[in-house]
């Protein structure tokens, strides 16, 4: 679809505000939509809890309709103003923008075919994925801002977003696959079953009521979940289990015992590896800064390139002495000319 050649000033504000990352009105929307992506995350978290989830039912209800408000204008905008629509819908950062919104509109319009109780649990885990927004939005924003931040502070905020979206996700995916065996909802179509199943047998119902109880078990690697083993009731509970394996402490007070939540958690520790990789790369740094007075600069590593080539051309009497002291006095670029015209 061609776009007019001239566009009014509110639509030109509108412009600048969704696509321009260095105007100060599209910082200021993308810190906004950080701020609800980590509101809503939390709600969601807090939803899993059941004293939470009763009594402020409809306060998590208007917060994820504020937020998806939100988000939905944000999603009509980029695809409004991108230069390929189609192209930006069926991308990466297009599919997670619907993602952010889509199982959020389904849940509010409460469509009949969606009434279960597994698809709801599925698309309230899904809005979790909106986090991923909020890495591209803070990456955004440091592009935007990369010649006037500190790099230091930059990497610690690309860290923090990082750690939060694993934590988020690996928490909310442990909750899902390995809590779902023992939800409220999964324990009584147990029981329900259990009963019908031994509706007839008075033997059976002659037993305790506690070996009458339903009792979860992995259908892939056969292991029983008893009560004391129903550790990720909620995505708080889950939150806990995922801090203590990304720092690789392992208290073993909490841990999976299905088949799926223990390759969650393996996938888990692997992404913790990887994080303290990258947290040690920006302790290293700010150590450097700090200690030693050492700045993170580019242009440095280059003028040291650029010597320890022109000196390895000296010592292989490439140049002679008075060509290498000409060579250092001039920009890298130069000397590239200057090599392709003896060339």
């Amino acid at each position: 679809m061609n776009r007019p050649a001239t566009e009014t000033p509110q639509v030109h504000f509108l412009h600048v505000l969704f696509t321009d990352p260095q105007a100060p009105s599209f910082l200021r929307w993308q810190r906004v939509l950080n701020l609800l992506i980590f509101v809503s995350c939390i709600a969601m978290a807090f939803e899993t809890v059941e004293p939470f989830a009763t009594t402020h039912q409809s306060w998590f209800f208007t917060l994820e309709c504020v937020a998806v408000a939100f988000f939905s204008i944000d999603y009509i905008a980029n695809l409004y103003f991108a230069e390929d629509r189609v192209r930006y819908m069926f991308s990466f950062w297009g599919l997670v923008d619907l993602i952010s919104i889509l199982p959020s509109y389904l849940m509010i319009l409460n469509l009949t075919a969606l009434q279960g109780a597994k698809v709801f649990r599925l698309l309230r885990v899904v809005r979790v994925l909106r986090v991923l927004k909020m890495a591209r939005t803070t990456l955004m924003e440091i592009t935007s801002q990369s010649k006037s931040s500190n790099p230091i502070i930059a990497n610690l905020r690309i860290y923090l977003i990082a750690l939060f979206s694993v934590m988020m996700i690996s928490s909310t995916l442990m909750y899902y696959v390995e809590g779902g065996f023992y939800s409220t909802e999964a324990l009584s179509l147990g029981q329900s079953a259990l009963e019908q199943a031994h509706a007839s047998d008075a033997d059976w119902k002659a037993l305790p009521e506690a070996d009458r109880k339903f009792l979860p078990v992995d259908p892939i690697g056969g292991n029983p979940m008893p009560p004391d083993k129903q550790f990720f009731a909620s995505i708080p509970a889950a939150m806990w289990w995922c801090i203590v394996t990304l720092t690789t402490t392992g208290y073993g007070d909490m841990y999976p015992v299905s088949f799926g939540g223990r390759v969650i958690a393996g996938v888990t520790m692997l992404l913790g590896l990887v994080l303290f990789g990258i947290l040690m790369n920006i302790v290293g740094k700010t150590l450097m800064v700090l200690l030693f007075g050492e700045q993170i600069d580019d242009s440095r590593n280059e003028k040291a390139t650029k010597e320890s080539v022109v000196k390895t051309m000296l010592e292989i009497n490439l140049i002679s002495g008075a060509q290498h002291d000409e060579l250092l006095a001039l920009s890298p670029e130069q000397i590239r000319e200057r090599l392709g015209r003896r060339d």
